[in-house]
């Protein structure tokens, strides 16, 4: 308790420290973790091995938490429901436009930094937010445990600004979105393998999108459909296909 008082009061980042506690309900334990979190590379340095000091790992580890807990909770909440509904209702939870508003609405935009001589405002309600907001999950599991992560995604963030009924009726099919677009376009698109950032060994699928020649996401998942989908969602947020809010 007067460890947190420090922080709050007395530590020279206690504005830092205080931000945090009024998003997450709780003072930051190792607050490192957390500045990392809403560090995008465009800022970052490298500390060894070409790895620089960015959000990037903590994105990919927030990610794994946040589909867990998420999939718990959709397994109990649909008890009569089979893996497809359940996949396609976890993807419309995380998928990046949800993930964009939610950071938003949790105020994350006013911690995250980056370089704005690099990327332009805009491209901050794209991938920025979405980001950052899974690299918070993976600074709170590192420092607090996955049990305490599962609490605060669940009754802090996802009961208070999650509405899984109305999410069950929107529809959110990003391959069908972007072949209807290419096709109205006249533009081509195809959906093709490439390799993995962990190498040859990672059991994960990773597919790219090309429209008319150009890379315009990359999708990663254990699962080759899921991996396609994530990939037409990063497609159409950059062609501008979906009204990202």
């Amino acid at each position: 308790m007067a460890l947190n008082v420090y922080k709050l009061y007395l530590s020279p980042k206690r504005k830092y420290y205080k931000k945090l506690k009024n998003i997450l309900g709780f003072v930051p334990g190792n607050i490192k973790l957390y500045q990392m979190a809403f560090r995008h590379k465009s800022v970052a340095v490298a500390i060894k091995e070409g790895v620089k000091n960015s959000n990037e790992r903590l994105e990919f580890l927030g990610d794994a938490v946040l589909g867990s807990v998420i999939a718990e909770l959709l397994f109990k909440l649909y008890p009569y429901k089979g893996e497809g509904f359940l996949t396609e209702m976890r993807s419309k939870i995380v998928s990046r436009a949800n993930l964009n508003q939610l950071s938003r609405k949790l105020g994350l935009n006013e911690l995250i930094e980056y370089d704005k001589r690099l990327i332009h405002f805009s491209a901050k309600q794209g991938s920025l937010l979405g980001d950052a907001f899974e690299a918070l999950i993976g600074a709170v599991y590192l420092d607090k445990g996955y049990e305490f992560t599962r609490e605060l995604l669940l009754e802090r963030i996802v009961k208070a600004h999650v509405d899984i009924h109305t999410l069950e009726m929107t529809e959110t099919n990003f391959k069908s979105r972007l072949i209807e677009w290419c096709q109205h376009n006249n533009k081509e698109v195809s959906f093709e393998p490439t390799a993995n950032p962990e190498g040859e060994t990672a059991k994960m699928f990773s597919v790219r999108v090309m429209v008319d020649g150009e890379e315009c996401g990359v999708g990663r998942d254990f699962n080759k459909k899921s991996a396609e989908k994530l990939a037409a969602e990063k497609a159409c947020e950059h062609l501008k296909i979906l009204d990202v809010v």
